[in-house]
């Protein structure tokens, strides 16, 4: 039966995954639909473009950005051999979304490389994670503007959490985290601008917690993030992928692009915390960390 490139474009669009295919000079020359979907970047948007030009702009768990030669991409052509990184692609609505990325050389029938084809996975829970605000919606528990956990969200889980500590020893950690100088952004572009900043760092939290983590707004620019089962050296390393991720965030308003960092308290829970003294101590953490100038993660000795 003959077979036509339409009828290959089909399967390609119909998989889950992202893909697209580049040219020598990393031309984007083809982008599927599941790409569209984790991106945000439609077909018409970047067909044409260099994915060299940071369209993606992938960066690694400590910020550093890979798009101009550290990409599986550019290795693969570079090294004609299969390439694989998991990394963090900024969403055209600026959040950080994680995925594993695997890069392939194209050859023509001569054995030269042509060409690559790029295929990557969004590895942040995302079906475990829609289910999870079909619940919290169902129940009063989202906040409308973020589409993440309201504040009684947070009280709820934190409960649940220290009633855990007390009957089976199972700790966790806590983070308070407050987006810096939302303020100037609001004086300066407007509040419309501010909301869109809270849904952005607000994305790029929920799409990088772990599934059995819990990260909710606990009001105006302030957020709380609860790990489960970490220690002290682990809950220092979540927080700041956060401040790097977010840090790596931007949103384009107009002809500007805003980028926000945050500052975050960290604390371990003690056996003898309740609520009001866990969150009392991370948010004062919060403040040293803003002393200290901001965008860092001040953590209890």
């Amino acid at each position: 039966m003959p077979v036509n490139e339409d009828f290959y474009k089909s399967i390609l669009d119909n998989l889950s995954d992202g893909v697209y295919f580049v040219d020598r000079e990393r031309r984007i020359s083809y982008w599927n639909k599941g790409a569209e979907r984790i991106t945000g970047h439609r077909s018409g948007e970047v067909v044409g473009s260099f994915c060299g030009d940071n369209i993606l702009n992938y960066v690694d768990g400590q910020g550093v950005e890979l798009c101009r030669e550290l990409c599986p991409l550019a290795r693969a052509m570079l090294e004609g051999t299969n390439q694989e990184a998991a990394v963090y692609l900024k969403h055209k609505d600026g959040h950080r979304v994680p995925v594993l990325v695997r890069g392939a050389p194209l050859r023509d029938s001569k054995g030269e490389i042509i060409g690559a084809v790029e295929i990557f996975s969004d590895i942040s829970a995302t079906d475990a994670l829609a289910r999870r605000l079909e619940e919290l919606r169902k129940m009063a528990l989202l906040d409308p503007l973020t589409g993440m956990g309201n504040r009684r969200f947070v009280e709820t889980g934190l409960n649940s959490r220290l009633n855990e500590l007390q009957r089976y020893g199972w700790k966790f950690g806590l983070l308070f985290i407050d987006i810096d100088y939302l303020k100037k952004v609001n004086d300066s572009y407007g509040h419309e601008a501010g909301d869109l900043v809270l849904k952005m760092v607000a994305g790029t939290l929920i799409h990088n917690a772990r599934s059995f983590d819990l990260v909710g707004r606990w009001g105006g620019d302030e957020f709380v993030a609860i790990i489960a089962n970490v220690t002290g050296e682990e809950l220092f390393r979540v927080a700041q992928k956060y401040c790097v991720l977010v840090g790596e965030s931007s949103l384009p308003v107009g002809k500007d692009r805003i980028n926000v960092t945050i500052s975050i308290g960290a604390t371990l829970v003690r056996p003898d915390d309740s609520s009001e003294t866990l969150l009392k101590r991370a948010d004062q953490l919060m403040y040293r960390s803003k002393l200290s100038g901001c965008n860092c993660v001040t953590m209890e000795p």
